[in-house]
Protein backbone atom coordinates (compact mmCIF):
# COMPACT_ATOMS: atom_id res chain seq x y z
CA UNK A 1 0.00 0.00 0.00
CA UNK A 2 2.85 2.39 0.81
CA UNK A 3 4.49 1.81 -2.59
CA UNK A 4 1.17 2.40 -4.36
CA UNK A 5 0.77 5.70 -2.52
CA UNK A 6 4.30 6.79 -3.48
CA UNK A 7 3.72 5.82 -7.13
CA UNK A 8 0.50 7.82 -7.19
CA UNK A 9 2.26 10.76 -5.55
CA UNK A 10 4.99 10.69 -8.23
CA UNK A 11 2.36 10.60 -11.01
CA UNK A 12 0.55 13.59 -9.53
CA UNK A 13 3.79 15.56 -9.41
CA UNK A 14 4.42 14.68 -13.06
CA UNK A 15 1.04 16.26 -13.82
CA UNK A 16 2.12 19.32 -11.83
CA UNK A 17 5.40 19.64 -13.77
CA UNK A 18 3.62 19.24 -17.13
CA UNK A 19 1.06 21.86 -16.09
CA UNK A 20 3.80 24.30 -15.13
CA UNK A 21 5.52 23.75 -18.49
CA UNK A 22 2.23 24.80 -20.09
CA UNK A 23 2.17 27.90 -17.83
CA UNK A 24 5.72 28.74 -18.87
CA UNK A 25 4.70 28.54 -22.53
CA UNK A 26 1.64 30.73 -21.86
CA UNK A 27 3.92 33.40 -20.42
CA UNK A 28 6.27 33.32 -23.39
CA UNK A 29 3.75 33.52 -26.22
CA UNK A 30 2.42 36.86 -27.49
CA UNK A 31 -1.03 35.33 -28.03
CA UNK A 32 -1.71 35.47 -24.28
CA UNK A 33 -1.11 39.07 -23.17
CA UNK A 34 -0.79 40.02 -19.53
CA UNK A 35 -4.16 40.43 -17.81
CA UNK A 36 -7.51 38.69 -18.01
CA UNK A 37 -6.61 36.68 -21.12
CA UNK A 38 -3.58 35.11 -19.46
CA UNK A 39 -5.54 34.54 -16.24
CA UNK A 40 -8.23 32.64 -18.16
CA UNK A 41 -5.52 30.47 -19.73
CA UNK A 42 -4.03 29.71 -16.32
CA UNK A 43 -7.34 29.04 -14.51
CA UNK A 44 -7.57 25.33 -15.53
CA UNK A 45 -4.13 24.74 -14.01
CA UNK A 46 -5.06 26.61 -10.84
CA UNK A 47 -8.23 24.50 -10.50
CA UNK A 48 -6.18 21.34 -11.04
CA UNK A 49 -3.79 22.44 -8.29
CA UNK A 50 -6.75 22.80 -5.91
CA UNK A 51 -7.89 19.26 -6.70
CA UNK A 52 -4.57 17.40 -6.62
CA UNK A 53 -4.17 17.20 -2.78
CA UNK A 54 -7.54 15.45 -2.58
CA UNK A 55 -5.92 12.46 -4.30
CA UNK A 56 -3.11 12.10 -1.75
CA UNK A 57 -3.71 10.02 1.37
CA UNK A 58 -0.41 10.60 3.19
CA UNK A 59 -0.75 13.44 5.67
CA UNK A 60 2.79 14.68 5.01
CA UNK A 61 2.57 14.45 1.23
CA UNK A 62 -0.91 16.03 1.24
CA UNK A 63 0.15 18.84 3.55
CA UNK A 64 3.33 19.77 1.70
CA UNK A 65 1.62 19.51 -1.71
CA UNK A 66 -1.35 21.58 -0.57
CA UNK A 67 0.91 24.30 0.83
CA UNK A 68 3.26 24.32 -2.16
CA UNK A 69 0.73 23.90 -4.98
CA UNK A 70 -2.78 24.84 -3.87
CA UNK A 71 -1.57 27.90 -1.97
CA UNK A 72 1.86 29.19 -3.01
CA UNK A 73 1.89 28.09 -6.66
CA UNK A 74 -1.65 29.32 -7.29
CA UNK A 75 -0.88 32.69 -5.71
CA UNK A 76 2.32 32.97 -7.78
CA UNK A 77 0.38 32.07 -10.93
CA UNK A 78 -2.20 34.73 -10.06
CA UNK A 79 0.61 37.31 -9.92
CA UNK A 80 2.12 35.84 -13.09
CA UNK A 81 -1.15 36.39 -14.94
CA UNK A 82 -0.76 40.13 -14.40
CA UNK A 83 2.97 40.28 -15.05
CA UNK A 84 4.00 40.39 -11.41
CA UNK A 85 5.79 38.13 -8.95
CA UNK A 86 8.87 35.90 -9.23
CA UNK A 87 7.56 33.91 -12.21
CA UNK A 88 7.41 36.98 -14.43
CA UNK A 89 11.18 37.34 -14.75
CA UNK A 90 12.05 36.98 -18.48
CA UNK A 91 15.39 35.38 -17.65
CA UNK A 92 13.89 32.28 -16.00
CA UNK A 93 14.59 28.92 -17.62
CA UNK A 94 11.96 26.16 -17.55
CA UNK A 95 13.57 24.30 -14.59
CA UNK A 96 13.86 27.50 -12.55
CA UNK A 97 10.31 28.51 -13.44
CA UNK A 98 9.02 25.14 -12.22
CA UNK A 99 11.13 25.25 -9.06
CA UNK A 100 10.03 28.77 -8.16
CA UNK A 101 6.40 27.96 -8.89
CA UNK A 102 5.95 24.67 -7.07
CA UNK A 103 8.46 24.85 -4.22
CA UNK A 104 8.36 27.17 -1.18
CA UNK A 105 11.62 28.89 -2.12
CA UNK A 106 12.73 32.42 -2.82
CA UNK A 107 15.88 33.42 -4.67
CA UNK A 108 18.19 35.54 -2.53
CA UNK A 109 18.70 38.92 -4.19
CA UNK A 110 22.07 39.57 -2.55
CA UNK A 111 23.87 36.23 -2.01
CA UNK A 112 25.96 36.05 1.12
CA UNK A 113 28.50 33.56 2.42
CA UNK A 114 26.53 33.57 5.66
CA UNK A 115 23.47 32.00 4.10
CA UNK A 116 21.33 30.04 6.54
CA UNK A 117 21.56 26.89 4.44
CA UNK A 118 25.33 26.82 4.91
CA UNK A 119 25.01 25.98 8.62
CA UNK A 120 24.15 22.25 8.62
CA UNK A 121 24.97 21.88 12.31
CA UNK A 122 22.03 24.08 13.24
CA UNK A 123 19.60 21.91 11.31
CA UNK A 124 21.22 18.66 12.40
CA UNK A 125 20.47 19.67 15.99
CA UNK A 126 16.84 20.36 15.04
CA UNK A 127 16.55 16.97 13.34
CA UNK A 128 17.85 15.30 16.51
CA UNK A 129 15.42 17.30 18.64
CA UNK A 130 12.59 16.30 16.32
CA UNK A 131 13.56 12.63 16.59
CA UNK A 132 13.67 12.96 20.38
CA UNK A 133 10.24 14.59 20.32
CA UNK A 134 8.80 11.66 18.37
CA UNK A 135 10.19 9.22 20.93
CA UNK A 136 8.49 11.19 23.71
CA UNK A 137 5.09 10.42 22.15
CA UNK A 138 5.48 6.82 23.34
CA UNK A 139 4.85 8.13 26.86
CA UNK A 140 1.90 10.42 26.17
CA UNK A 141 -0.20 8.66 28.82
CA UNK A 142 2.22 9.92 31.48
CA UNK A 143 2.50 13.51 30.18
CA UNK A 144 0.24 16.36 31.26
CA UNK A 145 -2.07 17.55 28.42
CA UNK A 146 -0.71 21.11 28.67
CA UNK A 147 2.86 19.89 28.16
CA UNK A 148 1.67 17.79 25.21
CA UNK A 149 0.20 20.86 23.56
CA UNK A 150 3.52 22.67 23.97
CA UNK A 151 5.25 19.69 22.35
CA UNK A 152 2.82 19.91 19.42
CA UNK A 153 3.96 23.52 18.86
CA UNK A 154 7.57 22.40 18.61
CA UNK A 155 6.52 19.45 16.43
CA UNK A 156 4.95 21.76 13.84
CA UNK A 157 7.94 24.11 13.89
CA UNK A 158 10.59 21.40 13.56
CA UNK A 159 8.61 19.46 10.94
CA UNK A 160 7.98 22.50 8.74
CA UNK A 161 11.52 23.78 8.97
CA UNK A 162 13.08 20.38 8.21
CA UNK A 163 10.81 19.89 5.18
CA UNK A 164 11.39 23.39 3.82
CA UNK A 165 15.13 23.28 4.38
CA UNK A 166 15.34 19.88 2.66
CA UNK A 167 13.45 21.19 -0.38
CA UNK A 168 15.55 24.35 -0.49
CA UNK A 169 18.82 22.43 -0.17
CA UNK A 170 17.90 20.04 -3.01
CA UNK A 171 16.86 22.98 -5.20
CA UNK A 172 20.10 24.76 -4.46
CA UNK A 173 22.14 21.66 -5.29
CA UNK A 174 20.29 20.97 -8.56
CA UNK A 175 19.83 24.52 -9.86
CA UNK A 176 22.61 26.44 -8.12
CA UNK A 177 20.25 28.98 -6.55
CA UNK A 178 21.10 30.98 -3.45
CA UNK A 179 17.91 30.78 -1.36
CA UNK A 180 16.49 32.80 1.46
CA UNK A 181 15.71 31.00 4.69
CA UNK A 182 12.09 30.18 5.49
CA UNK A 183 12.22 30.62 9.28
CA UNK A 184 14.16 33.14 11.32
CA UNK A 185 14.20 31.68 14.85
CA UNK A 186 10.51 32.43 15.62
CA UNK A 187 11.02 31.55 19.30
CA UNK A 188 12.97 34.84 19.60
CA UNK A 189 10.07 37.02 18.40
CA UNK A 190 9.59 40.24 20.34
CA UNK A 191 6.07 40.95 19.07
CA UNK A 192 3.29 39.37 17.01
CA UNK A 193 4.22 41.68 14.15
CA UNK A 194 7.80 40.42 14.40
CA UNK A 195 6.63 36.78 14.57
CA UNK A 196 4.31 36.85 11.55
CA UNK A 197 6.14 39.38 9.42
CA UNK A 198 9.83 38.60 9.90
CA UNK A 199 10.27 35.17 11.50
CA UNK A 200 7.54 32.59 10.76
CA UNK A 201 7.16 30.93 7.32
CA UNK A 202 8.65 33.82 5.37
CA UNK A 203 7.69 32.32 2.00
CA UNK A 204 3.99 32.57 2.83
CA UNK A 205 4.56 36.13 4.02
CA UNK A 206 6.30 37.12 0.79
CA UNK A 207 3.44 35.68 -1.31
CA UNK A 208 0.67 37.19 0.80
CA UNK A 209 2.18 40.67 0.60
CA UNK A 210 1.56 41.27 -3.15
CA UNK A 211 -1.62 39.15 -3.36
CA UNK A 212 -3.48 40.30 -0.23
CA UNK A 213 -1.73 43.03 1.74
CA UNK A 214 -0.88 45.47 -1.05
CA UNK A 215 -4.24 45.28 -2.94
CA UNK A 216 -6.20 45.82 0.29
CA UNK A 217 -3.92 48.67 1.38
CA UNK A 218 -4.13 50.43 -1.99
CA UNK A 219 -7.91 50.12 -2.01
CA UNK A 220 -8.31 51.24 1.60
CA UNK A 221 -6.02 54.24 1.04
CA UNK A 222 -8.61 55.74 -1.30
CA UNK A 223 -11.16 55.90 1.50
CA UNK A 224 -9.24 56.33 4.76
CA UNK A 225 -5.85 57.61 3.65
CA UNK A 226 -2.41 55.98 3.55
CA UNK A 227 -1.79 56.41 7.27
CA UNK A 228 -4.66 54.13 8.37
CA UNK A 229 -4.82 51.88 5.29
CA UNK A 230 -2.16 49.71 6.91
CA UNK A 231 -4.65 48.37 9.47
CA UNK A 232 -7.30 46.84 7.15
CA UNK A 233 -4.46 45.57 4.94
CA UNK A 234 -2.91 43.66 7.83
CA UNK A 235 -6.26 42.28 8.95
CA UNK A 236 -7.22 41.32 5.38
CA UNK A 237 -3.95 39.41 5.02
CA UNK A 238 -4.81 37.34 8.10
CA UNK A 239 -8.28 36.66 6.66
CA UNK A 240 -6.74 35.26 3.46
CA UNK A 241 -4.22 33.25 5.47
CA UNK A 242 -7.02 31.83 7.60
CA UNK A 243 -8.98 30.74 4.54
CA UNK A 244 -5.96 29.01 3.05
CA UNK A 245 -5.16 27.24 6.32
CA UNK A 246 -8.75 26.01 6.54
CA UNK A 247 -8.35 24.61 3.02
CA UNK A 248 -5.10 22.85 3.96
CA UNK A 249 -6.70 21.41 7.10
CA UNK A 250 -9.53 20.07 4.93
CA UNK A 251 -6.99 18.33 2.69
CA UNK A 252 -5.38 16.78 5.78
CA UNK A 253 -8.50 15.54 7.54
CA UNK A 254 -11.24 15.53 4.85
CA UNK A 255 -13.55 16.89 7.55
CA UNK A 256 -15.85 19.88 7.08
CA UNK A 257 -14.20 22.90 8.75
CA UNK A 258 -15.26 24.04 12.19
CA UNK A 259 -13.65 27.44 11.47
CA UNK A 260 -11.51 27.27 14.60
CA UNK A 261 -8.40 27.83 12.50
CA UNK A 262 -10.07 30.81 10.85
CA UNK A 263 -10.85 32.24 14.29
CA UNK A 264 -7.20 31.74 15.25
CA UNK A 265 -6.04 33.93 12.36
CA UNK A 266 -8.82 36.48 12.87
CA UNK A 267 -7.77 36.79 16.51
CA UNK A 268 -4.14 37.28 15.55
CA UNK A 269 -5.16 39.75 12.86
CA UNK A 270 -7.00 41.85 15.44
CA UNK A 271 -4.10 41.59 17.88
CA UNK A 272 -1.48 42.58 15.30
CA UNK A 273 -3.49 45.60 14.18
CA UNK A 274 -3.97 46.62 17.81
CA UNK A 275 -0.26 46.10 18.42
CA UNK A 276 0.59 48.43 15.52
CA UNK A 277 -1.66 51.16 16.91
CA UNK A 278 -0.23 50.79 20.42
CA UNK A 279 3.34 50.81 19.14
CA UNK A 280 2.75 54.03 17.24
CA UNK A 281 1.24 55.60 20.33
CA UNK A 282 3.44 54.33 23.16
CA UNK A 283 6.48 52.38 21.91
CA UNK A 284 8.82 55.34 22.10
CA UNK A 285 7.64 56.17 25.62
CA UNK A 286 7.43 52.71 27.20
CA UNK A 287 9.35 50.13 25.13
CA UNK A 288 9.17 46.60 26.50
CA UNK A 289 12.51 44.86 27.16
CA UNK A 290 13.18 41.68 25.15
CA UNK A 291 13.14 39.60 28.35
CA UNK A 292 9.46 40.55 28.72
CA UNK A 293 8.25 40.86 25.12
CA UNK A 294 9.62 37.53 23.86
CA UNK A 295 7.96 35.30 26.51
CA UNK A 296 4.71 37.25 26.10
CA UNK A 297 4.75 36.84 22.31
CA UNK A 298 5.72 33.16 22.19
CA UNK A 299 3.37 32.37 25.07
CA UNK A 300 0.44 34.07 23.34
CA UNK A 301 1.09 32.17 20.09
CA UNK A 302 1.29 28.84 21.94
CA UNK A 303 -1.79 29.44 24.10
CA UNK A 304 -3.99 30.57 21.20
CA UNK A 305 -2.59 27.82 18.99
CA UNK A 306 -3.44 25.17 21.57
CA UNK A 307 -6.91 26.70 21.94
CA UNK A 308 -7.88 27.09 18.27
CA UNK A 309 -5.20 25.77 15.89
CA UNK A 310 -4.37 22.26 17.08
CA UNK A 311 -7.79 20.84 18.13
CA UNK A 312 -9.02 20.35 14.53
CA UNK A 313 -5.79 18.51 13.68
CA UNK A 314 -6.02 16.26 16.72
CA UNK A 315 -9.69 15.43 16.12
CA UNK A 316 -9.00 14.19 12.59
CA UNK A 317 -6.27 11.86 13.85
CA UNK A 318 -3.40 13.82 12.31
CA UNK A 319 -0.97 12.92 15.10
CA UNK A 320 -1.66 9.17 14.85
CA UNK A 321 -1.39 9.20 11.06
CA UNK A 322 1.85 11.18 11.22
CA UNK A 323 3.39 8.76 13.71
CA UNK A 324 2.38 5.81 11.52
CA UNK A 325 4.15 7.42 8.57
CA UNK A 326 7.25 8.09 10.66
CA UNK A 327 7.24 4.41 11.66
CA UNK A 328 7.04 3.33 8.01
CA UNK A 329 9.86 5.71 7.11
CA UNK A 330 11.95 4.45 10.01
CA UNK A 331 11.44 0.83 8.96
CA UNK A 332 12.39 1.71 5.38
CA UNK A 333 15.60 3.46 6.47
CA UNK A 334 16.45 0.53 8.73
CA UNK A 335 15.98 -1.98 5.90
CA UNK A 336 18.08 0.11 3.50
CA UNK A 337 20.82 0.45 6.11
CA UNK A 338 20.79 -3.29 6.80
CA UNK A 339 20.97 -4.16 3.10
CA UNK A 340 23.78 -1.68 2.53
CA UNK A 341 25.75 -3.01 5.49
CA UNK A 342 25.20 -6.59 4.33
CA UNK A 343 26.42 -5.80 0.82
CA UNK A 344 29.62 -4.27 2.23
CA UNK A 345 30.21 -7.35 4.39
CA UNK A 346 29.73 -9.69 1.43
CA UNK A 347 32.37 -7.77 -0.51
Amino acid sequence: MASEGINKFIKLWLYIIISLCYCYYIGRTKKTPIGIVRLLCLLPVMCLFLAIPLNISSIHFAGTTAFSISWLANFKLLLFAFGKGPLSSPSLSVPRFIALACFPIKIQQHPSHLNAYQTPTNYAIKVLLFAFLLSVYDYTHHIHPTILLVLYCFHVYFCLEIILVTVATLTRALLGLELEKQFNEPYLSTSLQDFWGRRWNLMATSVLRPTAYEPVRNTAARFIGHKWALLPAVFGTFVVSGIMHELIFYYLGRVWPTWEVMRFFLLHGVCVTAEIVLKNAFADKWPLPRAVSTPLTVGFVMITGNWLFFPPLLRCGAKERALEEYAVLGAFIKNVTTLTFSSFQSQ
